[in-house]
Parts: C-alpha cells; sequence; structure tokens
C-alpha cells in the first residue's frame, strides 16, 4: 500500500477480498499464504503485466448459471490468475501452472470441474481447447468428469445443442474443445493439440512417466495451462516433492516469473501441534469455514485418532498437509537448509581451504567445491559439471538445473563424457583464491583424477566412503546445520542436493548418508562436501587474525 490508500499494484476485487480475508485474520492462514500475498503484490506491481478482468468475470459468471454450488473465495482468487494476469507484450498468462495443495475435503475437484466447464465455452474464447484431466486410478480421474458430466444433464434443456457427452468425452459443439479422463497407465496420446492438463492427487505419482506423456502436447494452443491438485501422501522424492520445493523457493523469493511460471497456492498447518486447535485446521483446508458438515466429520476422526495411530498418520497428512515424519532421518530442515543463504566475505580470499570432489560417472553430474573456515563458520562454494545425456535420460527437476546454470554455478557439458582435466582446471582457477591443501576424493575415481591433479601441484587425499566415515563426519554435518554455520551463499543447487539425501540409521548405531531416489534426486554436491570434511581437521579458521602480513601464493603448475 502507499499513502492515502493508493494501490502500489494492479488488483481485482476478489483479489482484495481474499487478501482481507487472511490479513484480517478473519480465516486462519498459514505462513506460505501471507507469502503468496507479498509475492502476488510484487507481481502486480509490475507494469508489463495486466489483469484481463472481463476473462476473470466470465470464469466465475459463466459456471455460476448452472452448477449447483458457489465458488469460495480463495477460488476466485486464483482465478484472477488463471484467467486474467497476462503480459502486457502478447496477452499471454504470467501463470500457466498453478500448485493448489491442501487438505482433503477443500473442493480441488470442484474448482476445476468449474474452470473446465469454462474452458469449452466460446467466452473462454479460444477453440479446439482441449483438456484432460490425469490420475492414478479410473475412480480418481472421473470425479470432476462426471461433475461436468452431471451439470449437462441436469440443464439438458439449455445446454444439450451447446454440448456433445459421451461416457468417456465431453465437447462443446461450438468450439470444438473437449474434456476427457485418462489413468496414468496412458502410454501414448493421440496427437490431440492438448489445452490444459488437471494432474488430479499428485502425491500418489512416483515418477514423471505420466506427467511427460500428457504434458508432451502441450504449448500448441494459445493460454496453455497446467493444473496440479493434491493434498500430501506417503510418496516421497516424487514430483510433489519437486512441486513442494519449487513452491518453497518461489514465495522465499528464491524464484520469480522469469524463471517459473508456477502459481503456488499452498494450504497447511504451520506446525503439527496446530491440530489440537480445530480454529487452525482452516490453515490446510481454506473451504473448511464454509462447510460445517465437513468440519463435523472431521471432528469424529479427530477423536478417533486420539486412540488409533493409523488414522492420526492419515488425518495428519491428507487432511492437514502434515505427514508424520521422523526428523532424524533429514540431514537438515528446510529453514537450515536456506539459513544457508548467507554473503560470503571478501576476507574469505586468500584463506586455506580443502576440495572436494565428487565424481561417479563421466555421464552424469560431477561436483566439485572448496571448503574454508571463518569466524566460528565453514564455507562451502561449489560447481557442478552436468553431462548433457544425463538431463535427456533421467527424470531431474530441470528447473533447478537451469536456475544453477544460470547463476554460473553449474554448467552443461556436451561431447562423449566429463573429462577429468576440467576438474583439473577447476582447481587451478579456485587454487587463484585460496591455499588450497589437499584435495579430497573417494576411491571410485582416484585411479584416474589423482595422478592428474597430483600433475597439476595438488595433494590429493582419498576417502573412505559408507557408515563408518559418515557416522565420524555426522557430528560435524549436524553442528553446521542445526547451529546456521555453514554457508553457501545463493546457491540453490547446493541446498537441492542436501534435500535429497536422507540419514539410514543402521543397527550397529552407525549412520550413513544415501541418495532419497537413485536417479532423479542428485546429491553429488552433498558428497563433494562431505569428502573435504574428511580433512576437516587440517583447516585452520584465520577469522581473528590479521591476514595484512601474509602472502599466499597458489599452487598453480
Amino acid at each position: 500500500m502507499t499513502c492515502n490508500n493508493v494501490l502500489s499494484y494492479q488488483t481485482h476485487k476478489y483479489i482484495e477480498e481474499y487478501f482481507q480475508l487472511i490479513e484480517s485474520g478473519k480465516i486462519p492462514a498459514c505462513k506460505e499464504q501471507f507469502q503468496l500475498i507479498d509475492y502476488c503484490r510484487k507481481v502486480l506491481s509490475r507494469n508489463d503485466i495486466y489483469i484481463d478482468t472481463q476473462k476473470v468475470e466470465d470464469s466465475v459468471n459463466i459456471p455460476a448459471r448452472y452448477f449447483p454450488y458457489e465458488l469460495f473465495p480463495w477460488e476466485k482468487f486464483v482465478n484472477v490468475f488463471v484467467f486474467g494476469v497476462r503480459w502486457k507484450d502478447d496477452s499471454t498468462l504470467v501463470f500457466n501452472r498453478y500448485f493448489l495443495y491442501m487438505g482433503r475435503g477443500a473442493g480441488k475437484n470442484g474448482f476445476v470441474s468449474w474452470d473446465g466447464f469454462f474452458m469449452m465455452t466460446k467466452q473462454h474464447g479460444i477453440n479446439n481447447y482441449h483438456i484432460d484431466v490425469v490420475a492414478t486410478n479410473e475412480k480418481q480421474a472421473k470425479i470432476s468428469f462426471d461433475d461436468i458430466y452431471n451439470v449437462i444433464g441436469e440443464h439438458e434443456k439449455k445446454l444439450k445443442k451447446a454440448f456433445y457427452r459421451s461416457k468417456v468425452k465431453i465437447k462443446n459443439n461450438t468450439t470444438n474443445s473437449s474434456f476427457e479422463f485418462n489413468t496414468s497407465n496412458a502410454r501414448t496420446k493421440d496427437g490431440k493439440r492438448t489445452g490444459c492438463v488437471i494432474f488430479d492427487e499428485e502425491h500418489e505419482y512416483e515418477n514423471y512417466d505420466t506427467i511427460k506423456v500428457f504434458t508432451s502436447g502441450g504449448g500448441k494452443v494459445d493460454d496453455y495451462r497446467e493444473f496440479h491438485i493434491s493434498t500430501d501422501g506417503n510418496v516421497r522424492g516424487g514430483p510433489l516433492d519437486d512441486l513442494k520445493e519449487e513452491a518453497r523457493m518461489i514465495l522465499n523469493g528464491e524464484l520469480d516469473i522469469e524463471n517459473s511460471t508456477l502459481f503456488p497456492f499452498v494450504c497447511k498447518l504451520d506446525d503439527p501441534s496446530e491440530v489440537d486447535d480445530p480454529e487452525l485446521w482452516a490453515k490446510a483446508n481454506p473451504s473448511l469455514p464454509y462447510n460445517k458438515t465437513l468440519k463435523r466429520k472431521m471432528m469424529t476422526e479427530y477423536r478417533q485418532m486420539q486412540r488409533n495411530a493409523a488414522i492420526r498418520i492419515e488425518f495428519m497428512t491428507k487432511r492437514m498437509n502434515s505427514p508424520i515424519e521422523d526428523t532424524r532421518f533429514e540431514v537438515a530442515s528446510y529453514e537450515d537448509r536456506l539459513a544457508t543463504n548467507q554473503p560470503i566475505p571478501p576476507q574469505l580470499k586468500g584463506q586455506e581451504a580443502i576440495g572436494g570432489v565428487d565424481f561417479a560417472d563421466v555421464r552424469d553430474f560431477c561436483s566439485v567445491g572448496v571448503l574454508a573456515k571463518y569466524k566460528g563458520k565453514r564455507y562451502w562454494l561449489q560447481h557442478t559439471f552436468i553431462h548433457h545425456m544425463a538431463l535427456e535420460l533421467q527424470d531431474i527437476n530441470k528447473d533447478i538445473i537451469q536456475l544453477a546454470v544460470d547463476k554460473g554455478i553449474a554448467e552443461i557439458v556436451y561431447g562423449k563424457s566429463i573429462e577429468p582435466q576440467r576438474v583439473v582446471n577447476w582447481f587451478i582457477d579456485k587454487a587463484k583464491d585460496f591455499y588450497i591443501k589437499k584435495i579430497c576424493l573417494d576411491t571410485y575415481r582416484a585411479a584416474i583424477l589423482g595422478p592428474k591433479l597430483e600433475e597439476a601441484g595438488f595433494e590429493v587425499m582419498v576417502c573412505r566412503t559408507g557408515s563408518f566415515t559418515h557416522s565420524k563426519l555426522s557430528p560435524i554435518v549436524d553442528d553446521c546445520f542445526i547451529n546456521q554455520t555453514l554457508v553457501f551463499g545463493n546457491d540453490p543447487l547446493m541446498r537441492w542436493y542436501v534435500g535429497n539425501v536422507y540419514v539410514d540409521y543402521l543397527g550397529n548405531g552407525n549412520k550413513e548418508y544415501k541418495k532419497i531416489d537413485p536417479e532423479k534426486r542428485k546429491t553429488d554436491g552433498f558428497f563433494a562436501f562431505l569428502h573435504a570434511l574428511n580433512a576437516d581437521h587440517d583447516l585452520e579458521d584465520y577469522g581473528d587474525v590479521d591476514l595484512g602480513s601474509f602472502s599466499f601464493k597458489p599452487i598453480i603448475v
């Protein structure tokens, strides 16, 4: 807001109504909703964006003539960004992916049924706009389809000429736009020019196979859209976790509309203990204040969960979007990972450093980095070489990779392989800024890479891996993250690496760091950091020493 009650951003009545509900406290909201408000105001303050008010009004009013329910305030708010917020230069959508993450019973399916109906009409303004809803089973996939099918049936006199409907397809006869349901075992599409794909209950998706099949035809018609609607679930490391991570990055200011077109509507408890206050349940379900029947049912489930652990897990995961997890298995909380985004002091230049390398496969990822200490903190500065075939053959989050490339902390390598000389050259370059005492790597590539590093004048330390070494290093890792004394700088790729690792507690009391997923959840930067920690005791913290009298000369041969 600016003075004299003049708004500093473009807006719409549905936006302001929702903002007022949240900011006044009339509807309890989680931290992510307040972050979303700040993000929306930032986006809407741009002078290269406008709001198509008529399209927004049509998206609300046209289906309202036929549907047996009304949209809730949060749904009208979201529709402004689904249909109205556009770039001035070409009128394309600013957001074309919508992540609706909220507790079971919030009406996600009813919302996409409403929008799906509108997107087939002439008021939407696009002919041959084909909509697919996808789920892992036919029953779930048909929910929104049946909503629209039944609406047309209940208004048969008015809509019979406008729509064709069968048990498998609904089509608007004027626009030739259609709505169909699909299950995730579909292997091919029929070449249809898809306008919108709705991925329902994405928490059940274990990989990107389905998503790739149904998005491959996107972008051939105007206003291509993807809806990703889901509660939380029990599949970890899948597409839903990637969406949650992308949403966190957007809401925390790490990604903007130049880097991501995702609209992150996230609803969850801020803390699991809030489940004991039913007045706060709306944090996970913004529709709950308008649905007394649902609240009574949830109260029954809440009482049952006090006596039944299985019901408690289901309630916390599906109703509250607060899955019960054993935090021991997390290397670092998201907040502690985010705390690594601290500035790199100029005084770090000239310090002692330990190099670390993780180089498992010449056609995959290779991470290198230097570890230094300064005024009680450890600094890890990494760089990643990525072979282009790894991105083509594996289900890797390409958005985080592109962001890393743009920031200069990663680079795509073309050719037959990642040559060891690239690693050597990187350390030679870093030796201009640091006195690199030694470079640590595991035995896997030591035979090839070790001699080349030694030829360049570096001391090489070959490290053991596995539970014995990891158990020895884990107190340092835990201390660094918990006390937030580990600094990566503004390195989202390194934070992603850490988030892709879990701690496996072994029966003999030891622990081992392992990948959440063997392929797409890359961990190379974290393991390069672990290798460097093997020589952590060789580093001195000169933060309280005047370095003016010292003259470090890099080792370069």
